[in-house]
């Protein structure tokens, strides 16, 4: 580790920038572009040159990061409506998310601050951070082309996508059986005890799940209510989707 820090100690800032992108995996043709995507506004106007930040790429980054995780959930997860396909993809967009993963990868010790907000912890700023690693996206585009920056950004994306799918497979199926139905009916599904059985120790719950006040939708048993009514929105979502 001392070896590899003083490797780098010793290194140019632009040859320290290469060597991240290698580390990345990612080719590059033009390492200018990702250096200017690591610049901060605080340093182009301390250095006097007031346009060659981080700002235009970020906003060019943002919209491909957009384009490639909605075009990945779209395929993934064919069942979903709009409205649930448009919060799982805030989820992953988001400036938390963004920061989060950039922190992973170290990119705060790459970025080109002014002396201001480098001694104001800059580095380490989510908001800094988020928009370096969007500003990143921006410059690969333009450098890579987007069939590149897909790759690359679902590549990195990989640990949130699986975490996500997680939640998504594990679901809570009352959610999705709502949203299918109201999306399809315009109603709210409901749900009743029709039967329970066994000791009060040991009790096992059959739930039933309605529609527009008809049942016959989906049946699931369950050692609670609860659990009863998730198995029985299983059912009816395994049935209806």
């Amino acid at each position: 580790m001392l070896v590899n820090n003083a490797k780098e100690q010793a290194l140019s800032w632009s040859d320290r920038v290469k060597e991240f992108l290698k580390t990345l995996g990612w080719e590059f043709g033009d390492s200018k572009l990702y250096e200017q995507a690591l610049t901060h506004s605080s340093f182009a106007h301390e250095k006097g040159k007031a346009n060659a930040h981080n700002e235009r790429l970020e906003f060019l980054g943002d919209a491909v990061l957009q384009l490639v995780i909605s075009d990945h959930l779209y395929f993934l997860y064919p069942h979903l409506p709009e409205g649930k396909l448009t919060r799982l993809r805030a989820q992953l967009v988001c400036e938390a998310t963004l920061a989060d993963l950039a922190e992973k990868l170290g990119l705060g010790s790459y970025l080109r601050l002014g002396k201001g907000e480098a001694a104001g912890g800059g580095a380490g700023r989510p908001s800094l951070l988020s928009d370096a690693l969007e500003a990143l996206f921006g410059a690969l585009f333009i450098d890579r082309g987007l069939e590149k920056c897909r790759l690359y950004i679902i590549r990195l994306y990989r640990p949130a996508l699986d975490k996500l799918a997680v939640g998504v497979l594990s679901r809570d199926y009352k959610t999705l059986l709502q949203e299918l139905i109201q999306a399809r009916d315009g109603v709210t599904p409901e749900y009743r005890i029709v039967r329970e059985s066994g000791p009060d120790h040991d009790k096992v719950f059959e739930a039933e799940v309605l529609v527009g006040g008809r049942g016959g939708v989906g049946r699931g048993c369950g050692r609670s209510k609860k659990e009863a009514e998730q198995a029985a929105a299983k059912e009816a979502w395994l049935r209806l989707n």
